[in-house]
């Protein structure tokens, strides 16, 4: 070989590494299974017995009844909570977030695990790659030490680099099999606190008791069977539970593997048989079509149509711009659109003529819709759904309502913005 030919080969060898990483990002970005791209019919309204049976025979597991769910409300609430089921767990503990960073709370959260774990407890931690990504080496590698069993989720191996956008977004945790947690906050010091400051996170979580924990636990091996090839069972993860309260709720997962759209359809299909009231708050507001569709119907029919979205104050200025490309179209329907101020809203739920309630790590995007791997808890309880409207009009007053004539005075430089966003709103 000549000297003369090695710059050739230089070349032809990064056109190579080019063209491989553009099909990889392709492939990445792609949408594994085919859309639904028709609108769900409306035939009955959420008072009727059919809304709840299809709920729980086509789109999910069975309503259980006899549970007992309690809110709480921003990060001083939350974690004390979550640390001292940890710290009471006796039998096991299962753990999935998408978040966990390093930190005080971080912190926290490992000594509890640690102690656990060398007391005997078996103890399963399933962490997102990209979301946990902040994380210490150290840290993880101190709790395998102490025998917690670590799994992170979809790491860049090959030959599995397609997977990198399909991530772990549920919130899970399940202590002995009986006592479940679920909601919106992740483990990281932005969440503590109680919302009072620009720097703080407003989130919400629940604890779960009864026998829908055992779905919460589902959910969770899911992931695990898929992280670590393993099936855990018995009563140290699911005991026989009785009833706790009063509340009936069903735990509803999705992810690109088993059922991309599923998420995408139930609530969907909540928006086109509320009959009196919607009300939405949602980190990343960044509707589809459809979704569009289904909220001015509902307008239209009569239903008031409220939502919650972030302010000023948010991690992704693209999805917000993105969101707010199509607002006007919603506002100039009849939706009722206000931004929350005094912090960054990360609060998941959906509240459907004042009864039903679904709350979780799901938002209203396409990424949750179809890319990520998402969980959340239906609630059917009018009093459980009174608390959730409780902190809603809260938080409600606490944020702007957004007009149609202050939207249409953009300048040409947001409107630019915003088209851009919207261009990538698939994978936002």
């Amino acid at each position: 070989m000549t000297s003369d030919a090695l710059p050739w080969l230089w070349v032809a060898a990064g056109g190579a590494a080019v063209a491989a990483l553009v099909l990889l990002v392709v492939a990445n970005l792609a949408q594994a299974e085919k859309r639904i791209q028709k609108q769900v019919v409306r035939l009955y309204g959420s008072d009727d017995p059919a809304y709840t049976r299809v709920l729980s025979v086509l789109f999910g597991p069975t309503v259980l009844h006899g549970n007992r769910i309690d809110t709480f409300v921003n990060g001083r609430e939350i974690f004390p909570a979550m640390l001292d089921a940890i710290a009471a767990a006796r039998r096991s503990v299962t753990f999935e977030t998408f978040i966990y960073w390093s930190g005080d709370v971080g912190d926290r959260f490992a000594r509890a695990l640690a102690e656990r774990a060398r007391a005997g407890v078996p103890v399963h931690v399933l962490l997102d790659w990209v979301g946990s990504k902040p994380i210490d080496a150290s840290l993880l590698a101190w709790l395998e030490d102490c025998g917690v069993r670590i799994v992170r989720y979809h790491p860049p191996r090959w030959p599995h680099l397609t997977r990198l956008n399909n991530r772990t977004h549920r919130k899970l945790l399940v202590v002995d099999g009986r006592v479940g947690f679920t909601g919106g906050v992740g483990i990281a010091d932005a969440w503590d606190g109680d919302a009072a400051q620009p720097d703080h996170w407003r989130d919400t979580h629940y604890r779960l008791e009864g026998p829908v924990v055992a779905q919460l636990q589902a959910a969770f091996l899911d992931n695990w069977i898929k992280g670590r090839g393993e099936l855990l069972h018995g009563d140290r993860y699911f005991p026989a539970l009785e009833p706790a309260g009063t509340s009936a709720a069903q735990v509803f997962v999705s992810s690109p593997s088993g059922g991309a759209e599923s998420m995408h359809l139930m609530i969907n299909y909540a928006l086109v048989c509320a009959t009196r009231s919607l009300r939405i708050a949602t980190a990343y507001f960044v509707p589809d079509a459809m979704t569009v569709d289904a909220l001015l119907a509902a307008v239209r029919r009569g239903v008031s149509v409220t939502v919650l979205v972030p302010g000023r104050r948010t991690d992704s200025a693209i999805a917000r711009r993105a969101s707010q490309y199509m607002w006007g179209r919603l506002l100039r329907g009849g939706v009722r659109i206000h931004a929350y101020e005094p912090c960054q809203f990360h609060w998941k739920v959906l509240i459907v003529d004042d009864w039903w309630v679904s709350v979780g790590s799901t938002n209203f995007d396409n990424r949750s819709f179809r890319l990520n791997d998402e969980s959340n808890l239906n609630v059917y309880d009018p009093s459980f759904a009174a608390r959730q409207i409780g902190l809603f009009d809260t938080d409600l007053g606490r944020a702007r309502r957004v007009t149609f004539e202050a939207w249409r005075r953009r300048s040409r430089g947001q409107r630019l913005y915003e088209a851009a966003s919207h261009v990538i709103r698939s994978q936002l």
